[in-house]
């Protein structure tokens, strides 16, 4: 019997400051190898049948950490970004999960350019959720379908679950299956809440700059073995 695979897998890259204070680094080491395991993951998933990924990379509370360390995760982005731009030759499309306004303006420019000059590719879908929370996702899409009733473009009773996910930011991305967490820590932080509602969740001690093929195996052969029930018997 073929093995149940997850389309679409949310990862929370946590530990990366830990593996950094483990090893006597400063912080942005941790960033810096965090980065280049969301790279092989992407290649991983992709090898195993996944068909989708998306990453917690930034979130909207990551702004009350100390400025060193966002300048210096800000300037692992922009180095970064050649290579995300790279994966668009791959037949990858990219999409970025959140609020872009507050990043640099040559951020959201690439970022931009890299969602377009993506868009029709269908090989692969990585999203990047940058400046992301779960409440301000729901909020803003809230928001905005108020205003459609304002113009009268929609009435109150047009208002479903359908339609609140069409304003979400993973309105083109497969439903998420599953949630994989390393760290040791067990909680969504914000991630996709609305997304998570009937997904998988699997928390694993290992931290995200040491996750390798092996523990991705692992958590989908987990995921392979849950029976899932959407409410249902």
């Amino acid at each position: 019997m073929k093995k149940n695979i997850p389309r679409h897998i949310g990862f929370i890259m946590d530990g990366n400051g830990r593996w950094a204070k483990k090893r006597g680094l400063p912080r942005n080491a941790g960033h810096s190898q965090g980065a280049a395991v969301f790279k092989k993951t992407i290649n991983w998933c992709r090898e195993l049948g996944v068909e989708c990924a998306s990453f917690y990379a930034f979130s909207t509370e990551n702004w009350k950490r100390p400025p060193d360390e966002i300048n210096g995760i800000m300037e692992l982005l922009r180095r970064y970004i050649k290579d995300i731009r790279a994966t668009v030759r791959e037949n990858i499309r990219i999409v970025i999960l959140g609020d872009k306004t507050p990043l640099a303006e040559d951020i959201r420019a690439d970022l931009d350019d890299i969602e377009l000059s993506s868009k029709d590719n269908d090989g692969f879908i990585v999203g990047i959720a940058l400046n992301y929370g779960g409440r301000a996702e729901i909020t803003a899409a809230c928001a905005e379908i108020a205003r459609q009733c304002a113009d009268e473009f929609l009435l109150p009773e047009d208002i479903t679950e359908s339609l609140i996910e069409e304003h979400l930011y993973t309105s083109t991305m497969p439903p998420l299956d599953m949630v994989i967490r390393p760290s040791g820590e067990q909680r969504l932080s914000n991630f996709m809440i609305w997304q998570a509602a009937y997904a998988e969740f699997v928390f694993m001690d290992v931290l995200w700059p040491d996750f390798k093929k092996k523990d991705l195996i692992s958590a989908m052969d987990i995921f392979a073995e849950r029976n899932r029930r959407f409410g249902g018997l």
